[in-house]
């Protein structure tokens, strides 16, 4: 038995607890803040001093506990409090500020490019801060309304800097769609600002390609407000403000998902068995007006899906017989997608694709034209055309020759005629 002045055991836990109050007692965000902008309000400090201070300084500052008071500052100048203001200590700013931040950056593309530079050789430097800078990064965005319009204007031109160099990740902007920005016109403008700078560095691809990965590129139109949410609307704010590109990227996702539509109906039309022609033509009819979807897509999207709703026989005098048959059924659902020479052409196009790259289908090209021809699918002007315009692969074109030919020297007689009648 333990004699009663035997000492007690020291428990591990208590040794635990004891280190964790002290750890909490020695974070000092402030302290850190004051380290830092005492080193960055130095005299004549530049951006270029800036950057080797803070490469320095991470040496004896711990960057990573404080990572956020770091990106603050350099971001805002000083500490940022909940809302977007900054958190002041005294009576005298540069204790608690610094102008070397983005959002006391002269208000032009060369300068904030510059404080991006900052960024982009700490983070090089400090790869941890990584993970932090984008936290930070989805943090600005929240607090947006608390900024005044320059600092919105400066930070967004930085975020299209770094999102076209590719620190960071469009992620971020995810907050742009809440309703207490998009309902004052803070998100669209703020978008605008990205698209601007971003596109000045990168294609609109590459822009485009970014948002898609951030699931963002097919929500644009959410940044108008809901009472202003038109496709009218969208265009003109930004055509107005120079990116067109943003329009021709709307334009381009919303055919894109009309597509993607048109063709599921299809897909649903060619199950039912009964079905009819006329009926199919009806409701791809409705639903090129009502969408306002462009002949020349539809009839392409009609081809595939009418093309890909039968599983091709492999023998070739069974395959001819199989594609005629199918072809000839669906021929009225065809034609009514294609009433325009560019339609036409469209659809020409489209067979020979088809023929190009099917297996058995490359020798059925030249009938599958001539029939087209005789049920009015095709017009005389269109084959002629695509024959002369060098649009055509030899060898398909050699299986249409004739017919052409024919055609060629049909015209040429019917003007004859008609120069013999009016003499």
């Amino acid at each position: 038995m333990n004699q009663r002045g035997d000492k007690k055991p020291v428990l591990q836990g208590q040794r635990i607890k004891t280190r964790k109050r002290d750890e909490r007692e020695k974070y000092d965000p402030c302290s850190f803040r004051d380290a830092v902008i005492l080193g960055l309000n130095e005299p004549d400090t530049d951006l270029e001093q800036t950057s080797k201070f803070l490469d320095k300084a991470g040496n004896n500052l711990d960057y990573r506990r404080y990572a956020e008071t770091l990106l603050d500052i350099l971001f805002a100048g000083g500490i940022l409090a909940p809302g977007g203001s900054i958190q002041e200590d005294g009576d005298d700013p540069k204790l608690f500020k610094t102008d070397i931040s983005v959002f006391n950056a002269k208000d032009d593309f060369e300068s904030i490019q510059g404080h991006y530079g900052i960024f982009f050789k700490l983070i090089r430097r400090y790869k941890y801060l990584e993970r932090f800078y984008q936290d930070e990064l989805n943090k600005l965005v929240v607090f947006l309304r608390g900024f005044s319009e320059e600092e919105r204007r400066k930070l967004a031109t930085f975020y299209g800097i770094s999102l076209a160099n590719g620190l960071g990740n469009a992620e971020c902007l995810a907050g742009l769609f809440e309703e207490h920005l998009v309902k004052d016109g803070i998100a669209i403008t703020f978008a605008s600002d990205i698209f601007t700078s971003w596109l000045k560095l990168k294609d609109i691809n590459h822009l485009a390609n970014t948002l898609k990965r951030a699931g963002i590129e097919a929500k644009l139109m959410q940044l108008l407000p809901s009472n202003k949410r038109t496709q009218e609307n969208f265009d003109n704010h930004f055509v107005s403000v120079g990116l067109k590109a943003i329009v021709d990227l709307q334009k381009a996702k919303v055919n894109t998902d009309l597509k993607k539509e048109l063709y599921k109906l299809m897909e649903a039309q060619l199950e039912e068995e009964d079905l009819t022609s006329n009926e199919m033509v009806g409701q791809i009819k409705n639903f090129i007006e009502s969408k306002k979807f462009p002949e020349h897509d539809a009839v392409s999207i009609v081809w595939s899906a009418i093309m890909n709703s039968v599983e091709w026989s492999k023998k070739d005098e069974v395959l001819a017989e199989q594609c005629f048959k199918h072809l000839k059924n669906y021929a009225p659902v065809i034609a009514a997608c294609a009433s325009s020479g560019r339609s036409e052409m469209t659809l020409l196009t489209k067979i020979q694709d088809y023929c190009y790259s099917t297996p058995g289908f490359g020798k059925l090209f030249g009938k599958i034209v001539t029939t087209y021809y005789k049920v009015d699918v095709l017009g005389e002007d269109v084959l002629i055309k695509w024959y002369k315009d060098g649009k055509g692969k030899s060898d398909f074109k050699d299986q249409i020759k004739k017919l052409v030919e024919w055609l060629f020297n049909a015209e040429e007689e019917s003007e004859d005629e008609d120069e013999e009648d009016e003499d």
